[in-house]
């Protein structure tokens, strides 16, 4: 329900980390819940809202490829100078390719803007923002991923955490442990937990806590689930870095479907009878339906493996939020109303089977819920408007403040995902910030 895709394999340590723990090998009895690479899927299918396929060469493939090339532009630094947002950005490269189309109807028109905005939901679920317009354009330069394929772990994360684990001194790895307080005015930094746990003391620590939990911490109520309190309160330059970046929410919504047999028996092929959709991509137009408004952001519904009848759909922001709140049945009737839209029945049919679910009837859900899990508070972190990758530099930076310049030694020291100033809100950002703090003590006892 967590993290799942090295994003780049040459040169990626965690990637290196997977096939040392011979997670990489594909067991077939112990599928992954998500296998989406080496060429899977293979076959996309856009459709607009209504159930009508949108043509793959002259509509959906040109829109695809100008988001793409502008993306690809805006990470390569060459965004032409424009400040701002993602979205404002984007929207203005669609009305430029519109302008400089000859004819377009205005049905064509609508269309593009639903595919554009199924792109945009997309990068949502890749950055986590709410919204586009608050992802920070220019940090898009400084943002880098590893050479090579984007591929997810056969063997799951989990392999890779046991793994580094087993390296461990017996006795050293404690759970159970729910960090409230830390005392870090003087050596030794003197560490409180909630439900009356022992207090720890250490000459050095290196919290790893997601900014979630840090924004919480720095917030009015320092008493909200997840906060720290810090004592002395942390430095105006941390706080600040804290406040100015995004840290949003990302949700995984698992949904197994099974096809809906033809009212008056029918026939239907039996390798398509458990099979559910090719990759879906939905656009969605804006009219009056029944599907609500937190289904509306979502990009796509896919198998999660070839063939499988497992589905997976992600959300971000609000949506994803408002997600964690539902009772099943109210998002079960949601995809319902969604696929109805999508994939409507064939024209042959009708009744209650039709009527169900079109094609397909939902049989059950899974979710994450990072918003409201109080160790997380959800899920990476991105660079928001009015931040920059300066403030990923201070989230990095050790307490007490100059610790290194003076030699003083530095009590509390940051890792996590948050505090890579170009890897941010990946796995292997989380894994190489634990590696450059380790570092960082090492140096200091030279």
């Amino acid at each position: 329900m967590g993290a799942t895709w090295v994003h780049g394999v040459v040169g990626s340590p965690v990637h290196a980390l997977a096939r040392d723990a011979g997670a990489l090998r594909d067991d077939a009895a112990d599928l992954p819940y998500e296998r989406m690479d080496g060429g899977f899927p293979d076959r996309v299918l856009t459709v607009a809202e209504g159930g009508n396929v949108v043509d793959a060469d002259t509509v959906a493939k040109p829109i695809e490829e100008l988001y793409r090339g502008m993306m690809d532009a805006a990470r390569a630094g060459e965004a032409g100078g424009a400040g701002g947002g993602v979205e404002e950005y984007l929207r203005r490269g669609l009305r430029a390719y519109q302008a400089a189309r000859p004819g377009g109807s205005k049905e064509l028109q609508e269309v593009e803007e639903a595919l554009l905005a199924m792109h945009i939901n997309g990068e949502r679920t890749d950055t986590s923002a709410d919204d586009l317009g608050d992802l920070d354009l220019a940090a898009e330069g400084e943002y880098r991923d590893f050479p090579g394929d984007h591929v997810t772990i056969p063997g799951g994360y989990t392999r890779v955490v046991d793994h580094l684990v087993a390296a461990l001194p017996p006795g050293t790895l404690r759970l159970g442990l729910r960090l409230h307080r830390i005392d870090w005015s003087e050596t030794p930094v003197r560490l409180h937990f909630a439900d009356g746990a022992t207090t720890l003391t250490a000459d050095h620590v290196i919290l790893t806590v997601s900014l979630g939990v840090l924004k919480a911490s720095v917030g009015k109520d320092v008493s909200s689930p997840g906060a720290i309190a810090f004592d002395p309160p942390l430095p105006e330059f941390k706080r600040e870095a804290v406040s100015r970046l995004g840290f949003g929410v990302m949700n995984k919504l698992f949904i197994e479907v099974e096809a809906v047999e033809p009212e008056g028996g029918g026939h239907q092929e039996p390798a398509r009878a458990a099979a559910p959709p090719d990759f879906l991509h939905m656009a969605f137009l804006g009219h009056a339906t029944k599907v609500p408004w937190w289904m509306r952001r979502t990009e796509s519904i896919c198998p999660v493996n070839a063939g499988s009848s497992v589905t997976l759909a992600w959300f971000a922001g609000r949506e994803a939020a408002h997600l964690e709140s539902l009772p099943d049945d109210d998002v079960i009737s949601a995809v319902h109303a969604t696929l109805d839209s999508f994939l409507p029945a064939p024209p042959h049919s009708s009744g209650a089977a039709a009527r169900a679910t079109s094609r397909w009837r939902v049989k059950r859900i899974k979710r994450s819920g990072w918003a409201t899990d109080p160790l997380f508070l959800g899920s990476y972190s991105y660079v928001a408007v009015g931040s920059s990758g300066d403030d990923l530099d201070r989230m990095a930076e050790p307490l007490p403040p100059g610790a290194e310049a003076d030699r003083t030694p530095p009590r509390v020291l940051f890792a996590g995902e948050a505090t890579h100033r170009t890897h941010y809100s990946t796995t292997h950002a989380a894994y190489l910030s634990g590696v450059r703090e380790a570092n960082r003590l090492l140096q200091h006892y030279r």
